[in-house]
């Protein structure tokens, strides 16, 4: 069977495409009956530039400093679970997603990755049974490789327990020492049995360590079932001469990321120096479908850092197989790395959710100086302010708080989750950090959201995004099959579901009935206080009411899913509604950068900002980037038009923006009527400058030239050219009298 994943093409083995490593892209759901299921609509933009808005300090609009409203653990009882999960869009992998390209990382030559000499560092030297510092230096002299715990007893040995040229199993012979980790030395061999290929063996830290050969007991067991295309291939399990086990693995000739920040900190003399945003979130992204291969056959990972992820070439593998573990089982040990590891574990075990904390804070030590980590920030994150990235990238901080969230619950409750908000973020990331523009970014649509069907500068509750119905829900075959419905025929559905109360509270807000609607999402919430849509449909209410609260509930769905657009235009008009403008032009920002089918509705809301705060030129300026290809475009153009012929900051009328009004004009998608009248101010605002300025004989506008006759008869031709199209009889007399009023005197 070939992958369907958009771009792929690989052959599906075992139910895992072996190139991308996802799984088939399942039948796409029936359409919502409001047509919120159609794609993206057909306009496209031109390259965007300036927001047209003032700069402002991201530092201090980011959205965590907005008020947010209980969700998930915060409104449910502390025993209860979330029942429901995130819709996800099926992506294909590949490195960067498409989105962004991560620089190929070269094959590295097996011999230069040995280690000479194979001795770990005295800082790096714990008991594995209690985690004391043990063999380390003493006045003059060296500390001890090998010997007994101070506080525990338990012998402790970093010396290698193979030697080059050591056969084991018959046929692996020992090239050196590639590393030492928490559960002993890692070898390099060769495979004699199968045309000496580079194989790795992962031994035990020593041979009285009990749990840890039962960990690799547990290995041998169900490691060998795992076959994943990103995730290190486990050959064999053998036993050395020296008595002690061995896992026989894959040689992944890449480097680690942990090994990509030590170049770079190296590079830097010494200093930090992040992975680029985008290049850690797209290594993030493309893990995922791995855990999320291994959480379907009911395996954890456990013990997942930056150390445990390898690029090689143009992908990367998922190595270190150590930790994982059997969902059910709750009798062998757990190992894990501090600061890394959810708070949770040592209390209540491993779980999907503590996986996805483990991406979560390794995606954090990928980005930015994770001071403290280990200590003080052990199982919490900065504040956001406190973080220039962080500042600078809101989405970003939404994503790793909700993946490292204090109860696993309020995570993402599975690795696609994460995944389909992370390419979400990646988009907005490159979008910000490159030229790359809304009108040339490959556009996905999303699985949770419609598109917004603002053609205008409105954006009330209706042209927002819809929700989309959820993938798989059981009413959307009877939805899809009423078409056109009522709130009668919504009450005689045949049985209950999410998507059928996200359909009666759009058709409730739709015949006014906003109670019905608060109504439904209460009862979304009570069913699982982890439904943000409950608290979108509440947003919309809250919005159709003028009510402030929209603020709030608007920025607690952007904080549940961060990749979306949506909330942050939801986010935007609310904060513009509650006079909070420097959050809603941030907001408005990032939509008119990540999506085409954003520009239109986030520019119009710039310019109303613009105009809020006085400032002409950067409603101007926002106006003129929605682009000619957009629906949107008549309508920016009247309404340049428009705030054209008004008076400029210093009151007064300029000839040369009369004259651009009335080129906009032309352009405007609007009705005769409309721009007739229009054109009434703009030529009687150039008459007044004829009466108070001299104006330089030959200057025209818009083809009239500007002196008084020829002004006043332009004006009748339009006070009758109204006339005509003006269906009441007493307004036609009304404009025939105004067009003698104003037509110039006569001598005959």
């Amino acid at each position: 069977m070939t992958c369907n994943q958009p771009g792929c093409g690989g052959t599906i083995l075992d139910g895992y495409c072996d190139t991308c490593g996802l799984a088939p892209v399942a039948a796409s759901p029936a359409a919502a009956p409001d047509g919120s299921n159609a794609g993206p609509s057909g306009s496209s933009a031109a390259s965007l530039g300036s927001s047209g808005a003032p700069s402002i300090d991201p530092v201090t609009v980011g959205s965590s400093r907005l008020g947010s409203v209980a969700i998930g653990s915060a409104r449910s009882d502390p025993a209860s679970r979330p029942t429901r999960r995130l819709g996800v869009q099926r992506s294909q992998s590949q490195l960067g997603a498409g989105i962004t390209v991560i620089p190929p990382a070269p094959p590295l030559d097996p011999l230069e990755a040995i280690m000479n000499p194979a001795v770990v560092s005295e800082d790096k030297r714990y008991c594995a049974n209690c985690g004391e510092a043990v063999g380390r230096s003493r006045a003059d002299r060296p500390g001890r490789t090998s010997g007994f715990c101070p506080k525990c007893g338990s012998n402790f040995n970093f010396e290698p327990g193979l030697q080059p040229g050591v056969v084991v199993g018959g046929q692996y012979e020992v090239v050196g020492c590639l590393a030492h980790g928490g559960m002993g030395w890692i070898y390099l061999a060769r495979d004699r049995n199968v045309n000496n290929r580079w194989v790795v063996l992962k031994g035990l830290l020593n041979a009285g360590d009990e749990d840890g050969y039962r960990a690799a007991v547990a290995e041998k067991e169900f490691l060998a079932e795992v076959e994943h295309p990103l995730i290190v291939e486990i050959y064999n399990f053998v036993t050395a001469p020296d008595g002690m086990s061995y896992i026989v693995m894959e040689y992944v000739g890449g480097k680690a990321i942990s090994a990509m920040l030590k170049d770079r900190m190296a590079a830097n003399n010494g200093q930090f120096s992040a992975i680029p945003v985008d290049q850690a979130l797209a290594y993030i992204i493309e893990v995922l479908p791995a855990f999320a291969y291994l959480h379907s056959h009911g395996l954890l990972y456990c013990d997942f850092k930056p150390a445990n992820i390898i690029q090689v070439g143009e992908s990367i593998k998922l190595i270190d197989l150590g930790g994982v573990r059997q969902a059910d089982d709750d009798a062998s040990p757990i190992y894990g790395t501090v600061g890394f590891q959810a708070p949770e574990v040592p209390t209540d075990g491993t779980s999907v959710a503590s996986d996805i904390y483990t991406i979560g804070r390794s995606l954090a030590v990928m980005v930015f100086e994770f001071r403290g980590y280990q200590n003080r920030f052990v199982d919490s994150l900065p504040a956001a302010d406190e973080v220039p990235l962080f500042a600078q990238h809101d989405s970003l901080y939404r994503l790793i708080q909700k993946a490292t969230a204090t109860r696993p619950e309020d995570r993402f409750q599975s690795a696609e989750e994460l995944r389909d908000q992370a390419l979400g973020v990646l988009r907005e990331v490159v979008a910000t950090e490159s030229s790359t523009t809304a009108a040339t970014t490959r556009a996905t649509p999303s699985a949770l959201f419609g598109v917004p069907a603002a053609a205008t500068d409105a954006l009330g509750w209706a042209e927002l995004p819809p929700l989309r119905l959820p993938r798989e829900d059981p009413m959307a075959d009877w939805l899809a099959a009423i078409g056109d419905f009522t709130l009668d025929q919504l009450a005689q559905a045949p049985g209950n579901s999410l998507g059928l109360q996200i359909t009666v509270a759009r058709t409730a807000m739709t015949n006014g009935d906003l109670a019905l609607a608060s109504h439904t999402a209460d009862a979304i919430l009570a069913e699982d206080p982890w439904e943000w849509r409950g608290l979108w449909i509440h947003g919309l209410v809250a919005m159709a009411s003028n009510d402030a609260a929209a603020v709030e509930l608007f920025n607690t769905v952007y904080g549940q899913v961060p990749g979306e657009l949506a909330p942050k235009l939801a986010l935007a008009r609310a904060c513009e509604h509650a006079g909070q403008f420097d959050v809603a032009v941030r907001m408005y920002q990032v939509c008119t950068r990540t999506d085409a089918t954003y520009i239109a509705p986030a520019q119009f809301g710039l310019a109303r900002i613009g105009q809020l705060r006085s400032d002409r030129s950067a409603a101007l300026a926002a106006l003129d980037r929605i682009p000619s290809t957009s629906r949107s475009w008549g309508e920016a153009r009247f309404q340049r038009a428009t705030l054209l012929a008004q008076p400029d900051a210093s009151g007064h009328h300029q000839l040369g923006d009369l004259d651009a009004a009335l080129r906009e004009l032309e352009g405007a998608g609007v009705s005769p009527a409309q721009r007739l009248r229009l054109r009434l101010p703009i030529l009687g605002a150039a008459l007044e400058m004829t009466r108070s300025a001299a104006i330089p004989v030959g200057t025209t506008l818009g083809g009239v030239a500007v002196e008084e006759r020829s002004l006043r008869l332009e004006l009748e031709q339009v006070y009758r050219d109204m006339a005509v199209i003006e269906d009441g009889r007493r307004e036609r007399h009304a404009l025939i009298d105004a067009a003698n009023r104003i037509r110039p005197w006569t001598t005959v």
